[in-house]
């Protein structure tokens, strides 16, 4: 059934070609966009909402989650924001709880992460493994995983469980542990950091990955200066994630790569890292995607929405640029075409703003103007 929206006031697209409309229409054939433009020209559809001159925007592309866990890090939280420093060894809270944790809980809490994230315009969403950290355990987040996400990404080298030799540990995310997960997963990952994976650790897990057929991303530069950024853009990885402390040299890297710069503006908030260099990177010619890294521990916020305020507010962006940064931006970094874009052929996922215009998301930080979304053509918020 064809379903036509029209009265856009304001219609984002992130097309070349169209640009950003004015009196906008866009028409739905099923889960695929049929036709946008403006609203005089629009075609006969079966069923016409008329949205009253909203802004519309494609729905938000997530590209950087950690959903699949269970328990609670509140009080890590707490004592953070009293002054304790933030390092990679929480990690091990959440690997004991979703351990413990049924196959049915770790899938109704990833479920109501995903629908929570969706009624707040999230219309695709990448999510990883990484809170299991034995062969059994990451294989079963990568298949709750599979079920529910857009995407999915195996992080068996988010940190060495304790007790464990790191270099055994590797050994078993690049052998037993990638052999069991890789026909539930798309991408591989490595926490290429102070107190987790040092640079040759992490080649290994990604090369590893590599020779399975799996695309790379890299979590690097999030603490302190790294390797991160560069062993991302040698091997070609498709994003680097977080990005908080770049050299001049790593900007450059990324500017002249395919490698997109995933910035997570909350996770620097919660851990109080600084802010990522976002107007260094698009003044160098970097693709900049930004993310929330959902998660127990460092950034427990599916709100894509405030990712975009917080930009703008802080990070020297433009609503333009940030906007594209949490569609356009998130779809380059999971290599995708058909979404984070309003175009016939992509996906029907559309996100209308209770607002005239997308500058309401940085003018107006805080308040939820959500309106409605669909994803694939079904309205599900």
């Amino acid at each position: 059934m064809a379903v036509l929206i029209t009265g856009i006031g304001e219609l984002t697209t992130n097309d070349e070609e169209l640009g950003t409309l004015t009196d906008a229409a866009i028409v739905f054939d099923g889960p695929t966009i049929a036709w946008a433009g403006p609203a005089a020209a629009a075609p006969d559809a079966d069923e016409r909402v008329d949205v009253e001159g909203r802004a519309a925007l494609p729905g938000w592309v997530d590209s950087h989650t950690h959903l699949v866990f269970a328990g609670d890090r509140t009080a890590e939280f707490e004592a953070r924001m009293a002054g304790q420093a933030y390092s990679a060894g929480g990690i091990a809270v959440t690997v004991e709880a979703t351990r413990a944790a049924t196959d049915a809980e770790l899938t109704a809490n990833l479920r109501r992460h995903v629908t929570e994230a969706a009624r707040q315009g999230t219309t695709c969403l990448e999510t990883k493994t990484g809170y299991g950290l034995t062969v059994a355990d990451e294989a079963r987040s990568a298949r709750i995983a599979a079920a529910v996400a857009d995407e999915v990404t195996f992080l068996g080298a988010h940190l060495v469980p304790p007790g464990a030799d790191p270099e055994s540990y590797v050994d078993l995310v690049c052998g037993a542990m990638l052999d069991t997960v890789a026909d539930s997963v798309r991408w591989a990952d490595v926490f290429c950091e102070t107190g987790a994976f040092d640079e040759a650790q992490s080649e290994r897990v990604l090369r590893a990955a590599a020779q399975r057929g799996l695309g790379l991303r890299v979590h690097g530069n999030q603490l302190g200066p790294g390797p991160g950024v560069r062993l991302a853009v040698r091997l070609g990885a498709a994003s680097v994630d977080h990005c908080s402390h770049l050299t001049e040299p790593d900007i450059e890297a990324l500017a002249s790569s395919n490698t997109v710069a995933t910035l997570l503006p909350a996770c620097d908030l919660s851990t109080r890292q600084p802010l990522a260099p976002a107007r260094r990177l698009l003044d160098a010619g970097a693709t900049v995607a930004l993310a929330t890294n959902a998660n127990p521990g460092s950034s427990y916020t599916t709100s894509m929405s405030f990712c975009v305020a917080t930009a703008v507010l802080q990070m020297g962006m433009s609503v333009e640029e940030a906007v594209r940064a949490a569609t356009l931006g998130g779809a380059r970094a999971l290599r995708r075409t058909d979404v984070g874009v309003l175009r016939p052929g992509a996906r029907a996922d559309l996100h209308v703003l209770n607002a005239p215009s997308r500058t309401h998301l940085a003018y107006r930080p805080g308040v939820p103007l959500t309106w409605r979304v669909w994803r694939r053509g079904t309205l599900v918020g």
